[in-house]
């Protein structure tokens, strides 16, 4: 499994880099589109391979998706630690109750009690 795993990762490692290398041509990136950057006076632009602009934007978009996805299940990990806290207390709980159920028994009858 672990083979195929690699076997994969090479092939998309070499998919990126024929793409890389066949789209090295510079382009423009502005910020703005040309007539609001003139009306506001700030012109910002850069030039920057094409493949630096694809895969860039991709980074970018998976990382959005990540945090995204992270904030969305907030309340499902915050249920899950009240869940685990609760269920700590209860077992806490119960052992508690056990040992005070075996108090003053003899030892070989609270082992008999809780095996059974």
């Amino acid at each position: 499994m672990r083979y195929i795993r690699y076997a994969i990762l090479a092939v998309i490692g070499i998919g990126l880099i024929s793409v890389s290398m066949a789209n090295r041509e510079a382009v423009n990136l502005q910020l703005l589109p040309q007539d609001i950057a003139d009306l506001l006076g700030w012109n910002f632009s850069l030039a920057l391979p094409l493949f630096v602009v694809v895969l860039g934007g991709v980074a970018a978009g998976v990382v959005i998706g990540f945090v995204w996805e992270w904030m969305r299940e907030h309340k499902h990990r915050r249920d899950a630690s009240r869940h685990g806290r609760e269920l700590r207390k209860l077992e806490r709980e119960v052992t508690r109750l056990k040992q005070d159920k075996t108090k003053g028994k003899d030892e070989v009858l609270a082992l008999l009690d809780d095996a059974g």
